[in-house]
């Protein structure tokens, strides 16, 4: 038996799939011990993953009040929790291969598959809001703006305007003229101004009174136009990554099914 044991894992077949699977795992080889060149590229693969999705929430973060749905927040929300589970399972990928277990190789399989669904999910979901996306701003932030702007208990969304007028140099949803039917301007706490101070290209106090072109933001197609090219960039990586990052981890459950068959004992 020790022998047959011992063909098998001489097996040119089964010593391809090792290498394979390892390679597919991290990528590269160095001198260090076998589980540290395990963990660590594996790691930086999921830190990649990961840092997408954080790095989508961060960046100018703020503007996910202004959206109806929270679509946008769950892809990157998805690509986190996946980046986290890819750290995790190149570890166990490594164990896997260096123990030659069966059983092992079939946890790592399905962790694979698990990984493989969260990461297409969050591909498809962000291909599918960014068809919507357009559709969504129009509807949806104009009314924000002119009926949440500075009113009590919608500081969140007050700031959020705030910073995407100054970020994006841009007033109104679609031009500076969308101000005349907010509640703020037509209040008594606007004090005659005619847009918000925010939309003055230098802001000073009460500078909102003067809107002259000269004074204040006026770009084409207003903030609608900026914020929406804005998350279609985020949306377009978010699923780039997501569904390639998927699409990778079909080789590896395809090396760890041929393995798996391969060895037809367990050495434990």
């Amino acid at each position: 038996m020790g022998s047959l044991y011992k063909d098998e894992q001489d097996d040119w077949i089964t010593v391809c799939l090792k290498y394979l699977l390892f390679v597919f795992n991290f990528l590269f080889w160095d001198r260090s011990p076998d589980i540290l060149r395990c963990i660590f590229p594996f790691q930086m693969g999921g830190g990649v993953v990961m840092g997408v999705g954080i790095w989508t929430l961060v960046d100018k973060g703020e503007y996910l009040s202004l959206l109806a749905s929270s679509t946008f927040a769950v892809s990157a929300y998805i690509l986190i929790v996946a980046g986290g589970l890819v750290m995790v399972t190149g570890f166990l990928g490594c164990c896997a291969v260096i123990r030659e277990q069966r059983s092992c190789l079939s946890t790592y399989f399905s962790c694979l598959l698990l990984i493989f669904i969260i990461e297409l999910v969050a591909g498809v979901l962000a291909y599918v809001y960014y068809q919507a996306l357009s559709e969504e701003l129009k509807q949806h932030l104009s009314k924000t703006m002119t009926e949440n702007y500075a009113q009590p208990g919608k500081e969140s969304i007050t700031r959020s305007v705030d910073r995407l007028q100054q970020d994006f140099k841009c007033c109104g949803s679609n031009n500076s003229f969308d101000w005349v039917h907010s509640v703020y301007i037509r209040s008594s706490a606007a004090e005659k101004r005619l847009v918000p101070d925010s939309c003055c290209k230098t802001i000073t106090p009460q500078c909102g009174k003067r809107d002259h072109p000269s004074n204040i933001y006026k770009v084409e197609g207003g903030c609608i136009t900026k914020l929406e090219q804005f998350l279609a960039d985020h949306l377009l990586i978010i699923g780039a990554v997501g569904i390639g990052v998927a699409c990778l981890q079909i080789c590896g459950m395809v090396f760890t099914c041929c393995l798996h068959r391969r060895i037809k004992l367990d050495p434990y």
